[in-house]
């Protein structure tokens, strides 16, 4: 599967009188988004905002964030399954809107869900801070449903995206990148000598508010199966989890997925990238066994040397993550795992909520109980009472003067686990 990836820079987000780009700068006529959006008449209102780096601006509680893109050429469309037809997606050409993203805001199905600061403390731990926001705060009707009701903001969100990507169609890109994968029966001979290395892609899929789809199927229902990286990297992948806000994955989070795109990189240099699995993380017990045996025969099937593992969430996917491990080593593939941990304000508490031997290989993201101190903001989109409430805020959070104190879950992308992030660490 060849993938051309086409980036517009966009340097700055302004309404106008109509949506098109413009030396770096995207227009956005705001009452036509606006009027395709309410074609959902579970929206009761919708309003346009832009956030932009460095300003004084609070968004709480964020639902998701998207990446506007577009298909030039190939099938498929930007979220196959929810914005288009159902076609297989991850070949032609896709333009991508860089630099900026469409976040979507207001009062949420639950309590989890999250804080970007565009300056101050808290923009130092949100990759979010550093693109240009266009933030749709939405509203929804009564007597709503749950499911209805996060079914309602997720869509919105993703026609947003599909409109504003629209907008680069005919635009030359600034940036022409191509990523190519080899049929699975040529793939592991593509480059003799050097170790194979597969991706076990781990999806939060644990129920409402707990959901990711793939070509628009819930992941809860899927048996672990194979998918194309490119597919990964071309909008096969849509979030409707609202997990932790510091390590669940967004759907520009799935988008942009820097262990594919490291993969590719180092692909026929120090490594042979062989192909991606992506696996569910599951409720019960036997359900765990399923996915994690299944995972492994895939892998194994494969002939690969090595594994990444990506984790999403934390507590109950963490056994989902040791078995998926353990049953790989034991059939002699090596993994390296990536997740994060909830090792107390201190620090001194047990990271994961499980643990193996074979564990041997961990990167982690961060500590998610970290406190934070984060000042007040001039400006606030959506709501500041909800701070109390995600997961990472407590009774007395927020202050009168519009400060808060959080731990660092409460952030969007703190600890994300596949590595896309602001943390980093140091060694002495």
């Amino acid at each position: 599967m060849r993938l051309e990836v086409g980036s517009i820079f966009i340097k700055d987000v302004r309404l106008g009188e109509q949506t098109v780009i413009d030396r770096g700068v995207l227009y956005v006529h705001g009452e036509e988004l606006v009027e395709k959006l309410r074609v959902d008449d579970r929206l009761a209102s919708v309003s346009v905002e832009v956030a932009r780096p460095g300003e004084s601006v609070r968004i709480v509680p964020v639902k998701d964030v998207i990446e506007p893109r577009v298909k030039v050429t190939g099938s498929g469309d930007s979220f196959p399954g929810f914005t288009g037809r159902v076609h297989t997606t991850g070949e032609g050409r896709t333009h991508v809107l860089k630099g900026m993203a469409v976040v979507t805001v207001g009062p949420v199905v639950g309590f989890q869900e999250g804080i970007i600061d565009m300056s101050g403390a808290g923009a130092e731990y949100t990759p979010f801070s550093q693109t240009v926001n266009l933030v749709l705060d939405c509203r929804v009707r009564s007597g709503l449903t749950q499911r209805e009701h996060e079914e309602a903001l997720r869509l919105a969100g993703l026609r947003a995206a599909v409109y504003l990507g629209e907008a680069g169609r005919s635009v030359a890109p600034d940036e022409l990148r191509v990523f190519e994968s080899h049929p699975l029966g040529q793939a592991s001979d593509c480059y003799p000598g050097l170790p194979r290395v597969a991706y076990v892609y781990m999806l939060q899929s644990q129920g409402l508010l707990h959901d990711s789809y793939v070509y628009g199927v819930d992941a809860k229902s899927m048996l672990p199966t194979l998918i194309g990286p490119t597919e990964v990297m071309d909008g096969a992948i849509v979030s409707g989890n609202c997990v932790s806000a510091c390590d669940k994955n967004t759907t520009y989070h799935h988008q942009n997925n820097p262990i594919i795109e490291e993969l590719f990189l180092r692909h026929g240099r120090d490594l042979n990238f062989v192909g991606v699995v992506i696996t569910n993380e599951n409720v019960t017990l036997v359900d765990k066994e399923r996915s994690s045996s299944y995972t492994s025969k895939l892998v194994a099937m494969l002939g690969v040397d090595g594994v990444i593992i990506s984790e999403e969430g934390f507590g109950n996917p963490d056994t989902d993550l040791i078995m998926n491990c353990r049953k790989l080593e034991a059939r002699g593939i090596r993994t390296v795992l990536v997740t994060d941990e909830y090792a107390g304000r201190d620090g001194a508490s047990q990271s994961l909520a499980d643990a193996d031997p074979a564990a041997d290989a961990v990167v982690t993201a961060g500590n998610a109980n970290a406190l934070i101190a984060l000042p007040a903001m001039e400006r606030v989109i959506g709501q500041l009472a909800p701070v109390e409430k995600i997961a990472g805020g407590f009774d007395g959070s927020l202050a009168p003067d519009g400060s808060v104190v959080v731990e660092i879950q409460a952030i969007t992308g703190a600890t994300n686990e596949l590595g896309f992030g602001r943390l980093s660490t140091k060694g002495y």
